[in-house]
């Protein structure tokens, strides 16, 4: 069992970075391994809806995002952190995740349906619960179960050496861990008893015109 925490920062190993990095220890501890895949300082390009997904089950654009959805499938669960940009997400991990499960969802892929993921925030000081809010909408719509803590998955410093005093939120990060490694060792002994996951319908697509 394994799960892939992305760093959605700019910053290789700064606030987000050392968040993740206490999510993935909890991880470890409790049987599961990990590996932390950062999305680099380079423009990601959003979306450009040209539906080449749904040809190649990836994006067009080739990029970090197809070098994530080529080993994504490996994975039993998905951590994205990112740090806050004027109230949201950053604009690199915005892009990244559009294009990343818009190719998925509309190339039939199967890389992330029933698998646990979570949210994790860092900032100086505002904007975590709305980028919070933001970022748990992608897993909503790719049926990835929502994995929490004791509270909203945060972190606070701008350093992260200051992430580091915010006890509370490395305690949330571990809680974060722990309650993540949980869910991957109940349904992976589900699945040894016999117990499969649920099929997956044709997708009906409708709109409001009528």
């Amino acid at each position: 069992m394994k799960v892939l925490l992305v760093n959605g920062s700019p910053h290789k190993n700064g606030c987000t970075y050392t968040a993740l990095c206490e999510v993935s220890s909890a991880l470890n501890e409790n049987g599961i391994s990990t590996d932390i895949f950062w999305i680099g300082n380079k423009p990601i390009s959003g979306c450009i809806a040209c539906r080449k997904c749904q040809e190649k089950n990836k994006c067009i654009l080739d990029d970090i995002v197809n070098e994530f959805l080529e080993i994504a499938g490996d994975y039993d669960g998905f951590v994205f952190g990112t740090p806050v940009h004027w109230g949201g997400a950053g604009g690199a991990i915005t892009s990244f995740m559009d294009r990343v499960f818009y190719a998925d969802l509309n190339g039939g892929g199967d890389r992330f349906r029933l698998k646990p993921a979570a949210a994790v925030i860092s900032a100086r000081r505002a904007g975590t619960t709305t980028t919070w809010d933001q970022v748990n909408k992608y897993f909503g719509l790719m049926q990835m179960p929502i994995i929490t803590s004791r509270y909203w998955n945060i972190v606070h410093g701008t350093n992260p050496d200051e992430v580091k005093q915010d006890l509370e939120g490395m305690q949330v990060m571990q809680i974060l861990g722990n309650n993540m490694a949980y869910f991957i060792n109940c349904k992976n002994v589900a699945t040894k008893m016999g117990i499969e996951m649920p099929k997956a319908p044709d997708f009906v697509f409708t709109n409001f015109i009528r």
